[in-house]
């Protein structure tokens, strides 16, 4: 059995796309595929003592996560942590402090969906704990792409009017530059210990999660809400675990 502590987190406000977190995806709200997963994680695990909490300060995503499952703890986003020049580690840091004093849990992990990620699978999931109960020292896991560029072969800088390499080398084939991946930001995989003591990411001992490539694709602004939206259909003939995800009510 384990305990764990399940983190979605949403600002009121968007920059890059108005109102993002309460956007849908072929009529699916957003928190709706984070919440969906985390269900099916508790169907096949019900030994596990799992616990969600959405930290946010927005009505109406409170609203559209206690209308899917009544049982989602929410934790009011301070106005400090409202302020997007915090990084998401701290609002996930916030939220597990409140949530171990409320529930009275030692948590084994927290783990982070992101809201703008919907393309996340149980096998993704499951792969990702799987990995982190496997590993021995490491403090977080979070989840990549394969980059199809390589900042030590293809990628370039432009400084003033001089173009050189991103990262200086003397590489003449991708084959024989160090592998690179893309954070795509859709899962999380904390180590308590390491999140009470922390507030930045790469002070950590790391290890990655690889998924597809595809699942690069989250929402920013408002052309990747258009490819979501026309891309989902092709995702979900193509991926049963994600029409799983989808079909969950």
């Amino acid at each position: 059995m384990m305990n764990i502590l399940f983190t979605l987190c949403g600002r009121a406000g968007s920059k890059g796309l108005k109102s993002k977190n309460l956007l849908s995806i072929l009529d699916k709200p957003l928190i709706d595929y984070g919440i969906s997963l985390i269900e099916l994680y508790i169907d096949t695990h019900p030994n596990d003592q799992v616990h969600i909490a959405l930290n946010t300060d927005s009505d109406e995503l409170k609203k559209q996560a206690i209308s899917r499952n009544s049982e989602i703890v929410i934790i009011e986003r301070t106005e400090e942590l409202a302020n997007d020049t915090f990084g998401k580690i701290e609002v996930i840091r916030d939220t597990f402090f409140k949530m171990k004093q409320k529930k009275e849990v030692i948590y084994d992990f927290i783990i982070d969906l992101d809201l703008t990620s919907p393309l996340r699978t149980l096998p993704d999931l499951n792969g990702l704990i799987e990995k982190y109960m496997n590993s021995q020292n490491t403090d977080l896991i979070f989840s990549v792409v394969p980059s199809r560029r390589n900042p030590f072969f293809n990628m370039v800088k432009l400084d003033g009017n001089e173009v050189s390499l991103a990262i200086k080398s003397q590489f003449t084939s991708r084959q024989q530059a160090p592998d690179v991946y893309d954070i795509n930001g859709s899962m999380y995989l904390y180590k308590p210990l390491f999140l009470e003591n922390n507030t930045y990411l790469f002070d950590g001992i790391i290890d990655l999660f690889v998924m597809k490539d595809y699942k690069v694709l989250d929402i920013d602004d408002k052309e990747d809400f258009e490819w979501m939206n026309f891309l989902m259909p092709k995702f979900l003939s193509d991926d049963p675990e994600l029409k799983r995800v989808y079909l969950k009510r």
